[in-house]
């Protein structure tokens, strides 16, 4: 039973990142394909018995970030603006360059994938140890972070005001 759950999560996961990925007209569409594969992942990593992780997951990720992009693509009442022809390769490249990169790290990281996993202490992992260390020796990652977010949202909405006002 846990097997067939695995696979029909991890079904809907690859499912939803090809929708998003694969949906260049609508945007809001691609954000609902993300929030469907975030949930997937978060489901598979509750069968895991990582319960904060896939918590946090579906939380932070599906909730949080998904619904400030929404919002911020509704501020900015995107219209479907096409690249003009002279950027087009450009882009293209770059892609296809990130592409081989990120594949290339993927390979250099896989054999590690498949050696045998370190011993972890009791409690690795759970809500009291990863609070201990979020606002002990994280908090000023966690601090820059908050702030960064409050930039970028100030940040649309100053965009959003100067396209309704016309200047």
């Amino acid at each position: 039973m846990n097997e067939l759950l695995f696979q029909l999560f991890g079904a809907i996961a690859v499912a939803g990142a090809l929708g998003m990925v694969l949906n260049l007209r609508n945007v809001v569409a691609g954000a609902l394909s993300l929030v469907a594969t975030m949930v997937a992942l978060g489901a598979i990593y509750v069968m895991l018995e990582a319960y904060l992780v896939g918590v946090l997951q579906i939380l932070v990720y599906a909730g949080a970030i998904v619904v400030v992009f929404l919002f911020v693509v509704m501020l900015l009442n995107l219209r479907d603006q096409a690249l003009g022809e002279g950027r087009q390769w450009f882009t293209k490249t770059v892609a296809v360059l990130a592409g081989v990169g990120v594949l290339v790290l993927f390979l250099g990281v896989l054999p590690a994938a498949f050696s045998a996993p370190a011993d972890l202490e009791a409690g690795f992992g759970g809500y009291r140890h990863v609070g201990a260390l979020l606002f002990t020796d994280y908090v000023l990652a966690f601090e820059v972070t908050s702030l960064l977010l409050l930039a970028a949202m100030v940040g649309a909405v100053i965009l959003a005001k100067r396209r309704t006002d016309g200047s």
